[in-house]
């Protein structure tokens, strides 16, 4: 099937946090998030940057025939950037950021992923987590020192081994997994401002329940909130429709046909912790197609 996502994508700063650090893309062709790594310089920054060299390497382009050694090769300039960018500004020198994207393949989608942003999809009305977080907690539970049901909100959590930071080894070592895509799969990407606050089984239950990706993304928001997240919390939910099939998932729901085109570059505003407009805040990088709609900003983990 030639795979095209209708999406929805929102993004909060939170009521304990200055500042938002992550970083949001949603076209018809493929969504990302990256988050900023906390406790490095200039996460905000490491976000939009590597969210940006995406976007301007993809513009223009039918993402499903971007071959993978080639969308390797745009991850591996989007990592050269942040060493250009702190060369360029010393006081950035550290920055860093998770990178977690889903982009349409030829025969399905791909999923590219590093740090701990996650990847989740659901099937069928069955959920389950696709990524696999690159942090010192989960290292803990493969080696069987932890138990699985002891890592969430672990005082360690923030800890990442694998995230985008400039180094050549960074590029390699982001994985690239691929998956069938049927039309009705919903995907979600998402900061771990929501799994650090909201357990997996209500994030699926919200996931599997929500009418579309837009009642996805304000109920999933709505829970970090309700949880008290400290962090930015920013989510992706992308519905997976077939326009070369008659019974695609978009058609029967009545809305528009999504075709396939350029990338909007846009300056999202922030929203609030009360879900309102923050005109005044600085605006990351934001990407849309023009069936989308959100905003996006910047993350300290932990």
């Amino acid at each position: 099937m030639r795979p095209t996502l209708r999406s929805a994508l929102l993004s909060i700063t939170g009521p304990h946090r200055s500042s938002n650090q992550d970083a949001a893309v949603a076209s018809t062709g493929y969504a990302l998030v990256a988050d900023g790594v906390g406790g490095h310089a200039g996460g905000d920054v490491a976000s939009r940057v590597v969210g940006g060299t995406v976007v301007q390497s993809l513009r223009g382009r039918t993402v499903a025939q971007v071959p993978d050694p080639e969308l390797a090769a745009i991850l591996e300039r989007a990592n050269a950037a942040l060493a250009e960018q702190s060369a360029a500004e010393p006081r950035l020198t550290g920055l860093a950021t998770t990178f977690t994207g889903i982009f349409a393949g030829p025969h399905g989608l791909r999923v590219a992923h590093i740090g701990d942003s996650r990847g989740y999809m659901v099937r069928g009305g069955i959920g389950s987590r696709v990524t696999h977080d690159d942090s010192y907690v989960q290292l803990l539970v493969d080696t069987g020192v932890l138990d699985p049901a002891a890592a969430w909100q672990h005082p360690q959590g923030n800890l990442l081994t694998r995230v985008l930071s400039g180094t050549r080894q960074d590029a390699e070592h982001v994985g690239l997994q691929h998956h069938e895509a049927r039309a009705g799969d919903r995907w979600l990407l998402c900061s771990d401002g929501l799994t650090d606050y909201v357990e997996e089984p209500g994030v699926l239950r919200i996931l599997i329940s929500a009418a579309g990706p837009q009642e996805a993304t304000e109920r999933l928001l709505a829970a970090a909130l309700a949880a008290d997240a400290h962090d930015n919390v920013t989510v992706v939910v992308c519905d997976v429709v077939d326009l070369d099939h008659p019974g695609s998932a978009l058609r029967e729901t009545g809305g528009p046909e999504v075709p396939e085109v350029p990338e909007l570059l846009l300056g999202g505003s922030i929203l609030r912790h009360d879900g309102e407009p923050n005109l005044e805040a600085p605006a990351p990088l934001l990407a849309v197609g023009p069936q989308d709609a959100g905003s996006n900003g910047n993350r300290q983990n932990g």
